[in-house]
């Protein structure tokens, strides 16, 4: 008889106790429910710059300081839509992570004879993301307190075991979970660490303002047009005309026909315990400040905040009909309910715990799993999408990707076909929906089947697309 999932569909507790669990839980994401700043003003009338991003995101926010950063002298627009990080860079878990390749089995897939190089810009992007909130006094909540991987199932151990890293398994294990869920572990320091989005994404906006960029919030673009030597993007209450265009805008609808297929928005769903106490805390053996994955393709991030609280996300990813990016889908019962069952079976000594914050937020995924990065317009407009979740750090690397093709420079980076290379595109409606949902189901068997990939995802994987939650 196969053993049962550690997580599944299915919930394992009443669904009135996981109800009570959510009672009163607030809509806005835990990292955004704080005083916010004053808006940047929305732009009214025509703008001139060297150089405008469209974004106000990681990636956006990275793009212009580094652009000022280069040179001093250049003035930088930056417009958004909303607010400054409202979207995807603040509604993440704030796990910062070395990879540009969303980890070397994808890296390995797609890009082996470049992976040493890749893997050494990397380091050298994760280390230039540290030293840059130092250099600029930036409180991030940064912490490099490391990554507990645990596995769930039995075949995930032999993973374990087949790695470099010290597995954890008995008094080692309990020493850092006593999760009756987790099997073995790993912890990891090198490359890793956690932060606070929110608090990111305002300290640079705030150390762009300080070196010059202009910022304008509510302020979508609604179109781009080639006007010869400059490049005109349109806003509701005027224009931005420069010499040259960065656009950050994450899985939103591209201002470009040809990376319109290329990015799908997807949903990914997050659950903030109210504040525990150290005893709590002693009793699921979770007393350092880790942060914490599982190994399922369908898996779970897990971490705690400044004032030890649990975030606990991951496992579902929803996809809508038509690319539909919408408000309400921030917001999904039944994910919710699956996340706090799927928390309580893991920490049965909490239930009777409540959730302070529960929300959604839209990921850019990209059939490689990795960003891409781009140009048009006759070389005048880069663009960077694709991130897939780990944008974090990866931001900052795409960021200075687009620097680098606008000025027509070869480096490092854009000497790497990994930067450049598009993903497999991702069919339109009415293919589109259909093709997704028979992949969900085909990564939830795999999960069930002890981690056994079917025809359908090893054949797929042949053409470059890979799987995952």
């Amino acid at each position: 008889m196969t053993e049962r999932a550690a997580y599944g569909h299915e919930a394992r507790l009443p669904r009135d106790e996981l109800e009570r669990s959510l009672v009163g839980a607030s809509t806005t994401p835990f990292w955004l429910d704080v005083p916010t700043p004053a808006h940047a003003p929305r732009l009214v009338g025509d703008e001139a710059a060297d150089l405008l991003v469209v974004g106000g995101g990681f990636c956006g926010l990275w793009t212009a300081l580094q652009a000022k950063e280069r040179d001093p002298a250049r003035d930088v627009v930056l417009i958004e839509g909303k607010r400054v990080a409202w979207a995807a860079s603040g509604r993440n878990g704030g796990f910062v992570e070395t990879t540009l390749t969303h980890g070397d089995e994808n890296g390995r897939r797609h890009f082996a004879d470049e992976l040493e190089a890749i893997e050494k810009l990397a380091a050298e992007n994760f280390a230039g993301l540290r030293a840059t909130l130092e250099r600029y006094g930036i409180d991030a909540e940064w912490e490099e307190t490391g990554v507990l991987t645990v596995a769930t199932e039995p075949h995930q151990v032999d993973e374990l075991r087949g790695g470099t890293e010290p597995v954890l398994e008995g008094e080692q294990l309990r020493r850092v979970t006593t999760s009756p869920v987790v099997r073995a572990a790993v912890l990891e320091h090198d490359g890793l660490a956690l932060v606070n989005p929110v608090k990111l994404a305002r300290g640079l906006l705030d150390v762009c303002v300080r070196l010059g960029v202009r910022v304008y919030e509510g302020t979508p673009a609604l179109g781009i047009s080639d006007d010869g030597d400059t490049v005109v993007v349109t806003t509701p209450k005027g224009a931005v005309r420069a010499r040259r265009v960065a656009l950050a805008t994450n899985g939103f609808p591209s201002l470009l026909k040809r990376t319109a297929l290329l990015t799908v928005p997807v949903y990914d769903y997050v659950l903030v315990t109210e504040p525990l106490t150290a005893e709590q805390l002693e009793r699921i053996g979770w007393v350092g400040r880790y942060g914490m994955t599982d190994m399922s393709r369908q898996f779970h991030y897990y971490r705690k905040t400044a004032d030890n609280r649990i975030l606990w996300g991951g496992y579902d990813v929803v996809y809508h009909r038509g690319r539909r990016i919408r408000p309400e889908y921030d917001q999904d019962n039944d994910t919710f309910l699956r996340l706090a069952d799927h928390f309580f079976t893991a920490h049965p000594t909490l239930r009777g715990t409540r959730f302070s914050h529960a929300w959604g937020g839209m990921i850019d995924m990209s059939t490689k799993f990795v960003s891409f990065q781009g140009l048009a317009l006759g070389g005048k407009v880069s663009y960077s999408a694709g991130y897939t979740g780990l944008g974090v750090a990866a931001t900052r690397f795409g960021a200075a990707v687009m620097l680098d093709l606008l000025a027509g420079e070869t480096t490092p980076r854009t000497a790497l076909k990994f930067v450049t290379t598009k993903p497999f595109p991702v069919p339109p409606e009415p293919l589109a929906y259909p093709a997704i949902q028979i992949m969900r189901g085909a990564i939830a068997r795999s999960d069930a089947n002890g981690g056994k990939d079917g025809v359908l995802i090893k054949g797929l994987e042949l053409f470059g697309i890979g799987f995952d939650s």
